[in-house]
């Protein structure tokens, strides 16, 4: 019987603080805009946060951990940059190959941006040199046609292989028909032989969907005017299906050592100088990559915690006038029996039920955000749910927080003073 006549209580206190929200519903709404705003900002940063994390992650899965990018050094000494520093020759890809034991698959690059043109459209596309090596070591898949072979590359055959979107920036042609079409680079008619799988852009600073691939030698001498240095050399290192990470990392550790080896010993630099080329694992760039976008997603995140804390104060800045303005009313319920408890337990559930539904709405307003976000803002989101339920729970925080000085106010109001207020 006593239990029943608490939960009635309870029942009636939660109608009466409902019935004071709804008595004053444009300043209800407006109290809530800073947990509305704050939720929203939280959920959709967090979202862009770790979209970003997700494109990371899959590029390296796509591209795998064994490759190592070399490039040329663009550290200088006291005297100056040495003979050749600043290099790297296809002959340095040559014997990075051959001299390996088979330690090292070898796929050197060059690239430049050139003018390419269909027909009546024309786009300023990435022109990448390189062997037909390149496209296993980066698990690129067909669509369409076939890749150029060794021959092709040794014979300065005028063929390419397009990324997947290419075709949209020649006049939205559908891939398969530009299959044995002819496109200009540079104003050089070249044939398209085939049409890559979509892979992804890599965080936004390269995506292979809208580059043009010929072979090395084409590159360098048909549409580079005959120069022989790359701009890169992707080297995989073999690690016959080995999935232990302690033996991969020694393998890695070897192709690391083998590679400076080779490459010391081709530009004769002796032990102890420092080496005119650096090399990079994939891997620890992206994680790089990946480190910084998490470091973002905190930032942007906190500025979302703090629009939720500013809101938490309004939200403690209106209790307070609407205790002041209910003070008679206060005064009239505890005349008819109310306790502190009850009294403090009313302010509490209105405060809460503000910043609930505050969170609530913005949870949909921060849902909504990173869908346009994703649809029409060409970015990669990626909502995750202990995200909104962090910030359901931190909005759900602020209201009891910034509830409790309010509510212990209107509980400690003398019966009789609260009746004499005017």
């Amino acid at each position: 019987m006593i239990g029943q006549k608490g939960s009635l209580l309870s029942v009636e206190i939660i109608a009466v603080a409902m019935a004071a929200i709804r008595a004053n519903a444009m300043r209800s709404v407006l109290t809530t805009l800073g947990i509305i705003i704050g939720v929203a900002a939280v959920i959709t940063m967090v979202s862009l946060g770790e979209g970003a994390q997700q494109q990371i992650q899959a590029q390296i899965e796509g591209m795998g951990t064994n490759i190592l990018s070399i490039s040329p050094s663009r550290q200088r000494g006291s005297g100056g940059v040495r003979s050749g520093s600043a290099r790297l020759y296809t002959d340095d890809a040559y014997a990075l190959r051959d001299n390996s034991g088979g330690l090292l698959k070898v796929a050197p690059e060059s690239s430049s941006r050139q003018q390419v043109t269909y027909l009546r459209w024309n786009d300023n596309l990435e022109v990448l040199g390189t062997w037909p090596e390149y496209f296993d070591m980066n698990n690129h898949e067909l669509a369409h046609g076939r890749l150029f072979d060794v021959g092709e590359d040794q014979g300065r055959r005028r063929v390419a292989v397009i990324g997947a979107d290419v075709p949209l920036n020649l006049g939205g042609v559908p891939p398969e028909l530009l299959l044995g079409r002819s496109i200009q680079i540079r104003g050089i008619t070249f044939e398209v032989i085939g049409v890559l799988e979509t892979k992804g852009s890599s965080s936004g600073w390269m995506n292979p969907d809208e580059r043009i691939y010929i072979p090395l030698n084409t590159q360098l001498y048909r549409v580079s005017g005959g120069r022989d240095y790359l701009g890169a050399v992707s080297v995989q290192v073999q690690t016959g299906g080995e999935t232990r990470p302690a033996e991969v990392q020694r393998l890695m550790d070897r192709g690391y050592a083998e590679i400076d080896r080779i490459l010391r010993r081709e530009h004769q630099i002796l032990p102890g100088e420092d080496a005119d080329f650096d090399i990079r694992n994939f891997a620890d760039l992206f994680e790089t990559f990946e480190e910084t976008a998490q470091t973002f997603t905190f930032l942007l995140a906190g500025i979302g915690a703090v629009s939720l804390l500013v809101g938490g104060i309004g939200i403690m800045n209106i209790m307070l006038v609407s205790v002041t303005e209910r003070t008679r009313e206060i005064g009239v319920r505890k005349a008819m029996g109310a306790t502190r408890a009850n009294i403090l337990l009313q302010f509490l559930v209105e405060a809460l039920a503000l910043c609930l539904l505050g969170g609530l709405i913005g949870v949909g307003v921060g849902w909504g955000g990173a869908y346009w976000l994703a649809n029409w803002g060409g970015q990669t989101t990626a909502v995750a749910l202990d995200a909104v339920a962090m910030a359901l729970g931190f909005s759900a925080a602020i209201g009891l927080y910034f509830g409790i000085w309010p509510a212990r106010r209107a509980a400690r109001l003398d019966p009789i003073e609260a009746l004499r207020y005017e």
